[in-house]
């Protein structure tokens, strides 16, 4: 059976998207990865083209309610927060529906970075390969 894991930042719209894709494009034979925000907003379309240039589409992902699977009672393997440290301690604990543990991973966010279009996606692009590098060794610790 897979172990579920459920990515969580502030508004579902960047970095838990792509660490969800990440990490069901490469461990999608363990692992069953959701997405969710604090604060649901829309997707980030930076974020949709990087995750583009590198042959995954996300552009039909939704931006979901950490709050609304706490209380569908979804459990998870695993939380990982990719937000700062004081956003991530706004999650919700899940307890007893988190069984292997809550992690924190801190990534900038796509949504704060200024600049030209080609500075903002060139950001965009390091946060994308950090995500996924992250992804990677988690997936080969576990």
């Amino acid at each position: 059976m897979k172990k579920r894991i459920l990515f969580v930042c502030i508004h579902n719209s960047a970095r838990s998207q792509m660490a969800e894709a990440f990490c069901n494009e490469l461990g999608g034979d363990r692992y069953t990865a959701e997405s969710s925000g604090l604060e649901p907003g829309k997707l980030n379309p930076n974020v949709v083209k990087v995750m583009q240039e590198i042959g995954i589409d996300i552009s039909s992902n939704e931006c979901n309610s950490v709050f609304e699977y706490f209380k569908e009672g979804r459990s998870y393997s695993y939380l990982i927060t990719v937000c700062d440290k004081t956003a991530a301690e706004r999650c919700p604990i899940f307890p007893g529906l988190v069984i292997d543990g809550r992690i924190h991973w801190s990534f900038k966010d796509p949504s704060s970075l200024k600049g030209t279009e080609e500075e903002v996606l060139e950001e965009t692009r390091k946060v994308r390969d950090e995500i996924k590098h992250q992804i990677i060794g988690f997936l080969d610790d576990i």
